[in-house]
């Protein structure tokens, strides 16, 4: 299943209003895979990239996450070149917390100094004058939560931050975060196949906070040949990916799938999966299939 060059897929996805005033489709686009081997570096198909993000735009996507750890800052560069001046109804949410010293090398870094620092440099090089969506990328377990929070909320008030998120948080985490800050998203690791997050997604969902599931296409074992995602698949004439991302669709109003790419052939099919839509009995035996 592939989008038309004419059509919006994306839109099929709904939306969602992220801390109730900033609306989005709930189906975006994730920016890591824009960079070089190990998230480091320039991609080895610059002009590629920009495509894949101007195409995304074509097919409705109106949220972008990227952070400035990817590359580092080529993430961010790329979106600049490829979009700015900004469609006024496109959200570009990104992420501080992690240095890096090479490839596949994160490390929390949560001092308020370097949150600040990086803050302002995203800003540059995105071209913006505020950041939408401006999320903690890890808590850094060796800062207090409250400094680390408290500067982000400094940059809110300063003007530079619309909205804040976190990544990676438990719901006790999440819950002490919101104690300091107004916290309106929630980034963790999610997918078909790992549900180890399913607590933070019901606490989110009662609360309603987005939720962006990174790794969301991860099908494993369930996308093998005869497996339950590749009869779903073949009955819907879609890939097992497209499933995938339509389960976490319909699994939450507040799911944000951010599905991410290199290449604009698949950039146009994850878009399409905006389209699937799964009876009860599918999206119930696909929850089924894998122990949460």
């Amino acid at each position: 299943m592939t989008a038309s060059a004419a059509s919006r897929p994306a839109e099929a996805s709904g939306t969602f209003s992220l801390g109730g005033d900033l609306p989005v489709r709930r189906l975006g686009y994730g920016a890591m895979q824009l960079t070089g081997p190990g998230v480091w570096g320039p991609p080895a198909d610059p002009d590629e990239a920009v495509r894949v993000l101007r195409r995304a735009v074509e097919l409705g996507v109106n949220l972008i996450d990227t952070a400035d750890s990817y590359g580092p800052f080529v993430s961010e560069q790329l979106i600049h070149k490829a979009l700015h001046p900004y469609p006024d109804d496109l959200v570009i949410a990104t992420k501080a917390g992690l240095s890096r010293a090479g490839p596949d090398d994160w490390r929390p870094l949560g001092r308020p100094e370097y949150l600040r620092q990086q803050c302002e440099l995203s800003l540059r090089h995105l071209g913006l004058d505020r950041i939408d969506l401006f999320q903690l990328h890890r808590i850094d377990p060796k800062v207090p939560p409250a400094d680390q929070l408290g500067e982000l909320v400094l940059l809110q008030r300063e003007g530079k931050i619309r909205h804040i998120g976190v990544s990676e948080v438990t719901v006790e985490q999440l819950g002490q975060a919101r104690r300091i800050a107004d916290i309106v998203s929630v980034q963790n690791l999610y997918n078909l196949a790992n549900r180890a997050a399913e607590d933070v997604l019901d606490h989110c969902e009662h609360e309603n906070l987005a939720f962006i599931p990174w790794f969301p296409m991860a099908t494993g074992e369930l996308a093998r040949s005869g497996g339950p995602l590749d009869n779903a698949a073949r009955e819907h004439h879609a890939s097992p990916s497209q499933l995938a991302l339509a389960w976490l669709l319909r699994r939450s109003p507040v799911m944000l799938p951010i599905p991410g790419t290199s290449s604009v052939a698949h950039l146009e099919q994850n878009v399409a999966a905006a389209e699937v839509t799964l009876t009860d009995e599918e999206f119930s035996a696909l929850a089924d299939s894998v122990d949460a």
